[in-house]
């Protein structure tokens, strides 16, 4: 959305962190505040807005949050000196769950807002401007933020992130989510069918479907039947333009029938899924309430592969859960052998104030935790090596997502989301082409286009880091 000659221009910077949900909130928070005259800039100093979006999973976000609002402080100072106002918000999950302690740490920051309030933006913005205090938005609205969404947007790119689900009802031991993002919640079909076409107008070949549980979208459909996220893709691939898609994060709980039936049916939908198990043990998955046994991931695994055999797998996993035993431990990387996976994210489990497993007895020592992690991550990185290397010789069409690294490259997607680049012109952005793969690096391929073109020889110490 553009602004008119009547609404002068601010400059808006926004920083995030954490997961994806959090960067398309990113971009809608720059669209509600389009509006008002906001437009991005690259860097916080002389900003007229910055928000902190933030992310409650990863450890010590509270305090990496503080240390970048005392950097913050003064270049609000830097700015007031100038003659201007810079505006400063904390936004996401910190925000959601550490409202009262951010004002009290940090009284020099103007709005702290929620995951469910940011359609409420510019109102907060008119607010924090009148107010002596900071402005503070932490309750779960009884509107739909996604109803008070302007239909305009700024383009994402040739691949895009589209939110269709948000909260948790699941109540993992471990887990602040549904502290900080409520309820389980779905967005109705047509909405997220209208945002979808306008993601593919602007550009965008590959759509993502983000949701914190997102394979427990549901909702009534046209047909006035109740649709599931496996009637949901069908739709979705039926729109002109759009290539490819892709989901995450799902619970293995929620993996139905009619979604295992379409990643058979859909060419569109990529070969790759992210499915967290979080640990191979039951007893530790009991005491996690994660509603599911290993047996039960493992069953869902071999459904996939029966009706996809190119399906590749991502997962997390977490080391040291509360009264995790090196028994339970061994079981997880059993299962860690059986599947294989082809990239996951592993963790040692650090608590979360307010999380049941936060006052679990048998916390487990932290040198054991470290321990472990280092042999679950190697683990994985010979997996993901082994993964990377096995495509090597292969041809498959790639997605050409924008410029390489280097002069005179182009860089794209694999169908299982791994990087690639190759030389080749710019044209090629936005297209789908057959590339032959040349070389397996850490975290990218090489290649060349199927038709014969010259290849890019990157090192793998110069290659970019993982998307």
């Amino acid at each position: 959305m553009t602004t008119t000659a009547s609404t002068p221009r601010k400059r808006l910077f926004i920083r995030t962190w954490g997961c994806q949900m959090n960067v398309y909130d990113s971009a809608r928070m720059a669209d509600v505040l389009a509006p008002i005259g906001y437009v991005p800039t690259e860097t916080p100093e002389g900003a007229d807005m910055v928000i902190l979006n933030t992310c409650h999973i990863r450890e010590k976000a509270t305090e990496k949050l503080f240390s970048e609002l005392g950097r913050l402080r003064e270049a609000k100072a830097a700015r007031r000196a100038e003659g201007g106002e810079m505006v400063l918000a904390v936004a996401g999950c910190v925000a959601q769950a550490e409202g009262a302690e951010i004002t009290a740490r940090a009284p020099w920051v103007d709005i702290v807002l929620g995951p469910q309030t940011y359609h409420r933006l510019p109102e907060m913005v008119a607010r924090a401007s009148r107010a002596a205090g900071a402005v503070i938005e932490t309750e779960f609205p009884a509107e739909d933020k996604f109803d008070h969404l302007p239909d305009a947007a700024a383009p994402q790119g040739v691949t895009a992130f589209l939110t269709v689900q948000e909260g948790c009802d699941k109540f993992c031991s471990f887990c602040v989510v549904p502290y900080t993002r409520g309820a389980e919640f779905s967005r109705p079909v047509a909405q997220v069918l209208a945002e979808a076409k306008r993601l593919v107008a602007a550009g965008a070949r590959e759509v993502t479907l983000l949701g914190q549980n997102v394979n427990a979208w549901h909702g009534e459909g046209p047909d006035g039947r109740d649709w599931g996220l496996g009637r949901l893709l069908r739709a979705l691939a039926e729109i002109p333009g759009l290539l490819r898609l892709r989901y995450t994060t799902s619970h293995p709980r929620d993996v139905d029938e009619d979604l295992i039936a379409a990643h058979r049916d859909l060419p569109s939908l990529m070969p790759f899924l992210h499915l967290p198990v979080q640990s191979g043990s039951d007893r530790v998955l009991a005491a996690m309430n994660r509603g599911h046994t290993a047996a039960d991931f493992l069953r869902i695994v071999d459904r996939l592969r029966e009706v996809r055999p190119d399906l590749a797998l991502s997962s997390d996993f977490i080391a040291g859960h509360p009264g995790e035993t090196a028994e339970d431990f061994e079981r997880t990387m059993d299962l860690v052998r059986r599947v294989g996976f082809a990239q996951a994210f592993s963790f040692k489990y650090s608590s979360r104030p307010g999380t049941p497993a936060a006052g679990a007895p048998f916390q487990v020592p932290e040198a054991d935790k470290d321990a472990r992690l280092q042999a679950l991550q190697a683990l994985l990185r010979d997996q993901q090596d082994a993964f990377n290397r096995s495509r090597v010789g292969m041809t498959f069409p790639v997605l050409f997502t924008g410029p390489g690294r280097h002069p005179g490259q182009v860089a794209g997607r694999t169908p299982w989301l791994q990087p690639l680049h190759l030389t080749g012109p710019l044209s090629l952005v936005g297209t789908e082409a057959p590339v032959t793969v040349l070389a397996a690096h850490p975290n990218s391929l090489s290649g060349r286009l199927a038709a014969g073109e010259a290849v890019s020889h990157v090192q793998p110490e110069e290659e970019p880091a993982p998307a």
